[in-house]
């Protein structure tokens, strides 16, 4: 962190820069460095932190009944504003498998509790080893209470525990240093859900589009070579694919969205390429890599005329196909490269 600091600063001279970063990478430690250089930064707080604001009463789960958004203080975060967001879809979600594993772990460990009582599972130390398996299998320890002796096996749901978690579902808190009068509390969520971004381009990097690994390069700067051409390829892929919408499953505008708290939306068209496969005018929709593909059959040949010197031959480049042509007019270029 200190050695990345000191590039924004002096290899490219930002004066002020905010760093964006989810918990696990801008942690405590990283976020009180940040502080002793004045550079600002968005992260957001871990569960147990956000369990800690509910129970001291700092964070007022009433506050969401008529809203979604909300912005606190707490002396814990000296200098720090606190906008805490409640995501209903995803509160919805995390209901569901919360269910589907307390269902599922009561089911297992009831198959436990017939062996036990049949017989067939005795000793303290083989149900607890048993009991393990399931406990690891659907992490849900925290959940049930387990009573374990040598020839007994209970186990009973944690309602308490249950119920206090239930009222957190959707509940995320964001933490930032940029005071509100430059970044209001919309902002800061808006800035945060750009990390989406980042991570689809660090799955773009690892996948068979980019392959940026394995790197079979040893030397440090022949490495450095390879990132960096890697880079310039999903740099070049991101304009293509921002270029082509017209042509791909994707939005060419995609709407922006009053509630920065709420999932985003496709817009009509796209969600109409979607459901049909095929763009307004009938022809088929097409992904990045398959555009790619169609794209890659258009080739430039090399003629030498029977009979003539080396001199006379000649470059022609093939009649692209309505789609190429669509393509290339997007980019605003020729396929014969004028």
């Amino acid at each position: 962190m200190p050695a990345t600091l000191e590039k924004l600063r002096v290899r490219f001279g930002l004066e002020r820069v905010v760093l964006v970063g989810d918990r696990g990478m801008l942690t405590s430690a990283r976020i009180e460095t940040l502080r002793a250089t004045g550079l600002d930064w968005i992260s957001a707080l871990r569960g147990p932190a956000i369990r800690t604001l509910a129970q001291d009463g700092a964070l007022q789960l009433g506050l969401f009944d008529e809203r979604n958004l909300a912005e606190i203080e707490h002396p814990e975060f000296p200098g720090e504003r606190l906008v805490v967001c409640r995501n209903p879809a995803l509160a919805a979600e995390r209901a569901r498998k919360r269910t589907e594993l307390l269902a599922a772990t009561e089911a297992a460990l009831g198959k436990l509790v017939a062996r036990v009582e049949a017989g067939s599972l005795r000793g303290a130390a083989r149900i607890g080893i048993a009991v393990g398996r399931v406990i690891d299998r659907f992490k849900m320890a925290k959940h049930f209470e387990l009573d374990i002796a040598d020839d007994h096996f209970a186990v009973s749901r944690r309602t308490d525990a249950i119920a206090a978690e239930a009222a957190l579902d959707g509940l995320y808190i964001l933490r930032t240093s940029v005071p509100a009068e430059r970044l209001d509390a919309p902002g800061v969520v808006r800035s945060y859900k750009l990390l989406a971004r980042v991570e689809r381009a660090f799955r773009s990097f690892k996948a068979a589009d980019l392959a940026i690994r394995p790197i079979h390069h040893w030397t440090e700067g022949r490495v450095r070579s390879h990132v960096f051409l890697c880079m310039l390829a999903y740099y070049v892929a991101w304009h293509l694919e921002r270029a082509w919408a017209p042509l791909l499953f994707r939005d060419e505008e995609r709407p922006e969205g009053v509630d920065p708290v709420a999932p985003a939306r496709r817009s009509d068209a796209a969600l109409a390429k979607a459901r049909t496969h095929e763009l307004p005018d009938g022809t088929p929709a097409h992904s990045f890599r398959t555009l790619l593909a169609e794209m890659a059959t258009l080739t430039r040949n090399l003629v030498v005329p029977a009979g003539a010197p080396d001199e006379a031959a000649f470059e022609i480049t093939a009649t692209p196909t309505p789609l190429q042509a669509r393509a290339f007019a997007l980019l605003g270029l020729s396929p014969a490269g004028t």
